[in-house]
């Protein structure tokens, strides 16, 4: 972990300060193979990274990772619209942030303490990076992992911060619409699996579409917002938070396992009633009698009317 203390130093000092008092075998080398993917290829900054300091942790500098950055925050693990595989960007950034001290050896490590050891980044990637990304943040990810439900078929994974409605529009139809071209074109080829991939994938593009509209049950619903102030499709206000705002993404029709929605798994995320009662000067007390609920829908034409 010393070896990319500089560049990583934020999480680690996180998983210090979270974990004490448990142990969480490996944690350096775990928290350094999800910081490179988090910080680096999708962007991400830790508040002391964008110039914030806290008692005991001065900001810090640049950490020579923003050149390997990726500028829209959609990581696609596949190789899609000129862009190299998820898996081949993260090798150079891992190069990157050990420097001479990058192995073979090195890599394997990595994997070993995430339980990947012998099966690959690709697979790390696809199948468990989302849901131990979620454990590790209380199941508020900042990172999504959208997908069509198929092995082999379209997956990407998201930068919360950055996910606004010019970019899932972006994922939706050019990313999405370039992988679904060349299926197509590998289907008219003969080739095994791309008609099934074809279908996953424009089923995955029609719930998308359905988030970026915005309709009920893909809707978001701010109960701190009077009506006027709820947002009209895919617009969501990040100070609201990703429980809310990841809604729709999980009430979409699930593409593989239950309750997950388009996303690779489904975090700890509920919406029944908080704790305590509105007070009458709250948006929805008139509605919800002072009750906190939260697990309401509003269609595009109620908001619109206000």
């Amino acid at each position: 972990a010393t070896r990319c203390a500089c560049r990583l130093e934020p999480s680690l000092r996180f998983a210090q300060t979270r974990y004490t008092s448990r142990p969480y075998a490996k944690l350096s080398e775990f928290l350094c193979l999800r910081s490179c993917w988090q910080r680096g290829l999708c962007g991400y900054r830790w508040p002391r990274q964008t110039g914030s300091e806290f008692p005991d942790c001065p900001a810090l500098g640049p950490d020579g990772l923003d050149a390997l950055a990726d500028d829209d925050g959609i990581v696609c693990l596949p190789a899609v619209l000129g862009e190299r595989p998820a898996a081949d960007r993260l090798v150079e950034l891992l190069a990157a942030a050990w420097g001479d001290d990058w192995t073979a050896a090195e890599q394997q490590r990595l994997l070993d303490s995430v339980g990947y050891r012998d099966l690959g980044l690709q697979a790390w990637l696809e199948n468990a990076f989302f849901e131990q990304h979620c454990k590790l943040f209380h199941h508020r990810p900042f990172i999504w992992h959208v997908w069509d439900g198929l092995r082999g078929g379209f997956s990407a994974l998201l930068q919360y911060h950055r996910l606004d409605h010019r970019t899932l529009e972006k994922l939706t139809y050019a990313y999405l619409g370039d992988w679904i071209q060349r299926q197509e074109h590998a289907a008219r080829a003969g080739e095994d699996g791309a008609q099934e991939r074809v279908a996953a994938a424009r089923n995955l593009q029609r719930e998308l579409v359905k988030i970026l509209a915005g309709e009920k049950p893909y809707d978001i619903f701010v109960r701190s917002k009077p009506l006027e102030k709820q947002p009209l499709g895919w617009n969501p206000d990040l100070d609201d938070g990703v429980r809310l705002n990841i809604r729709p993404f999980l009430t979409a029709k699930d593409v593989r396992q239950k309750g997950a929605g388009v996303l690779r798994w489904r975090p700890n995320v509920k919406w029944e009633k908080d704790r305590g009662r509105d007070v009458e000067s709250a948006p929805w007390f008139g509605v919800f009698g002072g009750e906190r609920v939260n697990d309401w829908h509003l269609g595009l034409g109620e908001k619109r009317g206000a």
